[in-house]
């Protein structure tokens, strides 16, 4: 049994008995919300772990439940839904999600995403409180630096232009990993299995939104990236400082 609280916002009663019949068995409490507005309200005044979001809700959609949601909090959302189209990916992961599940699914894929955002959430959320509050004396720690990037990548701390800059534990991983391998390019494959720690299904648009918001953070202009290069027809590598 463990502790962790679940909010499931999706409006079919089946699959929400379903889902939260399997995950209660599984040692989760899980609390339902069967519309977009009264998801986003518990979301936003009771404590959850992870959200479980349908796109297609009634009264306020699961892209805007999203979009309000990560104005205020950084819980983690995984997106469930038949829709399943490579633009409705993109606009989820690119509003913040952390992973999206299409419909039909199986209840031993959802709780094994479900534990493993949890997982990743709790290690990296208590790693990053960690680095803010050391972040007035780094001066002693290991940092890499390279360009305008100070990187401590023990303590899952990112400094540009000694600015902290707030990372989720998934751009933080992609930026290690290649930060730390600067003469190697990895195909889209490779970082999701290592990132993700899940096998790659061809589905592109999870690594090129994360890629996006990563640039966003660190690149002085992401439509001409430096840190983060890409090898066309190939994947990515980090860029060359030397």
């Amino acid at each position: 049994m463990h502790p962790y609280k679940i909010l499931l916002i999706e409006d079919n009663p089946d699959i929400c008995e379903m889902l939260s019949q399997y995950l209660i068995r599984e040692g989760y409490t899980v609390d339902l919300a069967m519309d977009g507005e009264l998801g986003l309200h518990k979301a936003l005044h009771m404590h959850y772990d992870l959200l479980l979001l349908d796109l297609t809700l009634p009264k306020l959609s699961g892209m805007e439940v999203l979009k309000q949601l990560r104005m205020k909090t950084q819980i983690p959302v995984l997106i469930i839904s038949a829709k399943d189209k490579d633009v409705d990916k993109a606009l989820g992961l690119g509003f913040g999600a952390d992973d999206y599940i299409a419909k039909p699914f199986s209840l031993i894929e959802v709780s094994a995403r479900v534990s493993a955002a949890i997982r990743r959430a709790t290690h990296y959320s208590t790693l990053n409180t960690v680095s803010e509050l050391q972040s007035n004396t780094s001066e002693n720690a290991k940092l890499t630096q390279i360009g305008a990037l100070k990187m401590d990548f023990e303590n899952y701390a990112v400094y540009k232009n000694d600015q902290f800059i707030k990372l989720t534990n998934k751009e933080f991983g992609i930026l290690r990993l290649l930060a730390t391998n600067p003469k190697r390019v990895y195909s889209k494959a490779q970082l999701y299995e290592q990132i993700w720690e899940e096998n790659y299904y061809g589905d592109e648009n999870v690594i090129n939104v994360q890629m996006r918001r990563l640039r966003e953070k660190i690149e002085d202009n992401p439509s001409d990236p430096k840190y983060i290069v890409t090898i066309w027809g190939i994947g990515y590598k980090f860029g060359d400082f030397s």
